[in-house]
């Protein structure tokens, strides 16, 4: 006999177990007694799939719940007939006549924190069982007194449709039938205090609404990508690598529809293009996991399986992936682990207690962003996060992952005074669960998807970063040099007649250079909150901007390590970046601004093209100096070597406003130095001082303790680069 108690709590939404009293069960009397709670319901009669079955009429036990007996097999098919208080009639299925829908397998692999992919069991998965299709939905909310899916499909009443919790993992499921793809739906959490939590979006949505609505939609797993050999050869160490990094928000517009966004298949039909044509390798997308803020530039993510609804759903940008890759092009994603927002829609004290997040604010809360830290120690987020690294990568086919804000998670003092930070278990100040994770996170990847790469936004002397973990490393494939960037834009921020004291600045770079796979970045971070762009970084008039700009463009394409510049850098955008507007296009008018445009294209061809220039990037064998103690000229030069003998290109920097006449350099071999790129070249708007042969012959005057020389004329705020011939 069902108690009022029972009852009761169904009817307050405050059982724990509904399927313990709704739907089919077996009674002493051979018959099966079914129950239900459909509030506003007038009427309900059961209606068994059996034609041979009589229908029953249920009764009401109280406002809105119904129990009657019927005989027919406790697990026979049936419907529900109601009759609506609206005068509306409906036959609907019945959720809790359906058994369990995840299996013991998965149940204890999501306890032990080692599914690899739990997107294909958590969340919102469309399926069909027992011939019936519906969703099934699955939430991780172990410390709930009560979970319920609600959404368009029950009028957001979490009295509706309460959950099973399969106790070993702490994951409530619901098998609800009819409900298909666009379904909008949260779930709704009882505390075990009683409280009714604001509605929660899914963890593990794999579409959102567009904000400022933050419901989430049932959506389609998207399909597995295979692994390719050709990716892994353009991902490799030895490969050139030259990243165009963008904010799809601001790239470009429309102004003629309001400057709305760009979809997902109109970047594809112009980013895509315009990169190609640009000779970058790579494309790198700030986070386009949904984010309910424009202006955190998606480093605030709520939705970490959901590509942002902003520019179209996520099979859209599945096609922008497959784009991309038919043009040659690898897709980076920038991967946000570090944090997350405390908006009250997404993980903050999710199910009443501090779940995702550390408890105590010394470990869990960041202070320069407001955001909180998610608790690595916690093997069920561990998971979260390694399985979504891995669900960007095998069901897009995205070629890497740059993760973001590594340097927070390595320190558990990051941006703490003492006194608000918790020494780790040996009294030390590394955080050895986030450690731990990032291992493990490469690992997989390394193992899974062995033609992806990962890359780390670290600033830190940490060692190692881009090491394999059986080598004591991090497991990262790549690391961005921020030393790199920051000491060069602090040399080049001086007048060109003060640099000669800050000479160091640039060769310090060499002395660390090979300590890590380094990735060169000229980042967003660098052209927003005051900083200028990175042409009014230069001092100068704006010729000497201009050239400073192209010196530093040649510069960086010469130096040791992989590039990454960001949007808008390679036209010499003049104002900083705003994530509220397009790049200013229009100064592509300006011959000056379409100069450096150019020169950038014939950077990235002639890098692409020059093995000497990228496949020993990561080792001394690559570089050496040919004088870098000439402060007085301000000028550097070295070589670089590629794998083959004959591989060698002559790199020569001058960063004063002035003309070296006559200026000799040692040189690595005897023959000619062929000039393949000159960055004072008419071609780009500079003042044309370039070899008037386009050669120059070496002779066997020693100088830079070296045999052989060649003499050149130096251009004004340049950067030459030289071509060995036997």
């Amino acid at each position: 006999m069902l108690r009022s108690h029972d009852i009761l709590m169904i009817c307050q939404g405050r059982h724990g177990d509904p399927f313990a009293v709704l739907g089919p069960h077996d009674t002493r009397s051979g018959r099966t007694s079914v129950r239900c709670f459909l509030p506003d319901a007038l009427n309900v009669t059961i209606i068994p799939d059996n034609p041979e079955l009589a229908a029953c009429v249920l009764k009401p036990r109280t406002v809105g719940f119904f129990e009657g007996k019927i005989k027919m097999p406790h697990d026979a098919p049936y419907r529900l007939q109601v009759d609506w208080a609206s005068g509306l009639q409906i036959t609907l299925h019945d959720p809790y006549r359906f058994p369990v829908m995840i299996s013991e397998l998965d149940v204890w692999l999501l306890a032990e924190g080692t599914h690899l992919r739990p997107c294909e069991v958590l969340g919102a998965v469309p399926c069909t069982t027992n011939g019936i299709s519906g969703t099934r939905f699955a939430v991780w909310a172990p410390n709930a007194a009560r979970v319920s899916v609600v959404g368009d499909f029950n009028f957001w009443n979490g009295l509706r449709h309460p959950m099973r919790l399969r106790s070993e993992c702490g994951v409530w499921e619901l098998f609800v039938p009819d409900i298909a793809m666009g379904a909008r739906y949260k779930y709704e959490i009882l505390t075990q205090r009683g409280e009714v939590l604001p509605l929660r979006a899914d963890p593990y949505a794999l579409q959102s609404e567009l904000r400022p609505a933050t419901a989430s939609v049932v959506a389609p797993l998207p399909p597995k990508v295979l692994p390719s050999d050709k990716r892994k050869q353009a991902n490799a160490l030895d490969a050139p690598i030259s990243i165009y990094e963008v904010h799809l928000g601001s790239w470009r517009r429309v102004p003629e529809d309001d400057y709305r966004w760009l979809t997902w298949d109109e970047l594809a039909n112009t980013l895509v293009p315009y990169v190609r044509d640009m000779g970058f390798t790579h494309i790198e997308l700030m986070p386009i996991s949904e984010h309910p803020f424009d202006g955190s530039w998606g480093y605030q993510p709520v939705g970490m399986y959901a590509p942002t609804s902003r520019f179209g759903d996520a099979a859209g940008f599945g096609r922008l992936v497959t784009r991309c890759h038919e043009a040659g092009i690898g897709l980076i994603l920038d991967w946000v682990p570090a944090h997350f927002p405390t908006d009250g829609h997404g993980l903050v004290r999710f199910d009443g207690t501090h779940l995702y997040e550390y408890a105590d604010p010394r470990e869990g809360f960041h202070n320069d962003w407001n955001t909180l830290i998610y608790n690595l120690g916690r093997t069920e987020v561990r998971n979260f996060l390694v399985g979504n690294a891995l669900y960007w990568l095998e069901r897009f086919g995205v070629d890497g992952l740059r993760v973001d804000a590594v340097a927070s998670m390595l320190y558990r003092d990051y941006s703490r005074i003492d006194g608000e930070w918790i020494p780790n278990v040996h009294g030390g100040r590394e955080n050895l669960e986030a450690i731990a994770f990032l291992k493990r996170v490469n690992e997989v990847i390394g193992i899974e998807r062995p033609d992806a790469i990962t890359l780390a936004e670290e600033s830190t002397a940490y060692p190692a970063v881009s090491r394999p973990t059986f080598a004591g490393g991090l497991g990262f494939h790549y690391k961005w040099n921020m030393g790199w960037m920051h000491d060069t834009l602090a040399y080049l921020a001086h007048d060109p007649i003060h640099r000669k004291y800050h000479h160091g600045d640039i060769s310090f770079s060499l002395v660390y250079a090979f300590h890590e796979n380094f990735v060169l970045p000229i980042s967003h971070d660098e052209v927003v909150h005051g900083k200028g762009s990175l042409l009014t970084k230069m001092p100068g008039d704006r010729w000497q901007q201009l050239a400073n700009v192209r010196a530093f463009l040649g510069y960086m394409f010469g130096h040791p390590g992989k590039k990454l510049l960001f949007m808008g850098c390679e036209f010499a955008q003049e104002r900083e970046w705003s994530h509220d507007h397009s790049l200013d296009w229009h100064l592509l008018d300006d011959p000056a601004h379409a100069g450096v445009q150019r020169l950038v294209r014939d950077l990235n061809d002639l890098y692409r093209a020059t093995p000497a220039l990228y496949s020993l990037d990561f080792e001394p064998a690559g570089f050496e100096w040919i004088d870098y103690h000439d402060d007085n000229h301000s000028v550097y030069s070295f070589v670089r070597r590629g794998a083959a003998t004959h591989s060698i290109m002559l790199v020569v920097c001058n960063f004063t406003p002035s003309v070296w006449h006559d200026y000799r350099l040692g040189v690595p071999h005897p023959g000619i130095y062929r000039e393949r790129l000159n960055t004072d070249s008419s071609r780009y708007g500079g003042s044309n001082v370039v070899i008037p042969t386009g050669a120059a012959t070496s002779t066997d005057t020693p100088w830079h303790g070296r045999p052989d020389s060649i003499q050149i004329t130096l251009p004004p705020l340049a950067t030459v680069f030289m071509e060995w011939n036997a």
